[in-house]
């Protein structure tokens, strides 16, 4: 099979494999393939020897509706989101958003976040590529998520904190702009069933913040190793 033209890029001039070298490949859907570099010129193949079921997903389901930010965070928060096992990511503008998108720069943006997706998940190796969506209001968002399962709204001065496990695993997780969400925001999210709570003493900026929580999220439900048993 021919591999992608980026694909094939990253494996002769950044990786600089030759042919014969043993290379791993998914397909975005579970499990993944053995597999033998085969180098033609500029041109890659591969060679399939042999499939593994193996899987190396969280036990947790975590959808992240982020809200949209600045372009390089935005690009680090899905990079690390799918790196620290999110599902789905569903990135929003809000009432605070610098940023905005008209409909010809999300659809490049989303191509551009579902391409991070994927180079993280071959970084990481993880073989099942999380959904990254753009949707175009807070609300619709609210509206794009289950209701039967908990739903966290990242709160500075919210009164609860994190939820020490999360029954039935999943849950949703909801982080601001880089000046949070706005009060009809709020009470937005609270109609929709939404809890908020807030992740300590200090102030996070949204890229730290929303990745914080979804690594307290992945520890609690036994994804990340923490050493406490």
């Amino acid at each position: 099979m021919g591999l992608p033209a980026d694909l094939a890029h990253h494996a002769l001039r950044v990786l600089r494999l030759r042919d014969g070298a043993s290379i791993v490949l998914f397909n975005g859907h579970g499990g993944e393939f053995a597999a033998a570099l085969r180098v033609s010129g500029i041109e890659a193949r591969a060679r399939i020897v042999a499939f593994d079921h193996v899987e190396r997903e969280s036990p947790l389901q975590l959808t992240l509706i982020q809200a949209l930010v600045a372009s390089e965070k935005l690009d680090w928060i899905v990079e690390k989101a799918v790196e620290l096992g999110v599902t789905r990511i569903v990135i929003v503008p809000t009432q605070r958003s610098v940023v905005r998108l008209d409909e010809e720069r999300s659809a490049r943006r989303l191509l551009q976040w579902a391409k991070t997706a994927r180079a993280a998940c071959s970084q990481c190796g993880r073989n099942r590529v999380p959904a990254v969506e753009y949707l175009a209001s807070f609300g619709a968002a609210l509206a794009a998520v289950a209701t039967d399962q908990p739903r966290l709204l990242l709160l500075p001065q919210a009164a609860g904190s994190l939820p020490a496990t999360v029954p039935g695993r999943r849950v949703v997780l909801a982080v601001g702009p880089e000046g949070g969400f706005n009060d009809v925001e709020v009470q937005l999210a609270a109609g929709a069933g939404f809890t908020a709570v807030q992740l300590g003493p200090r102030v996070l900026r949204t890229e730290t913040a929303g990745l914080a929580a979804l690594a307290a999220l992945q520890a609690s439900a036994g994804d990340l190793a923490t050493g406490v048993r």
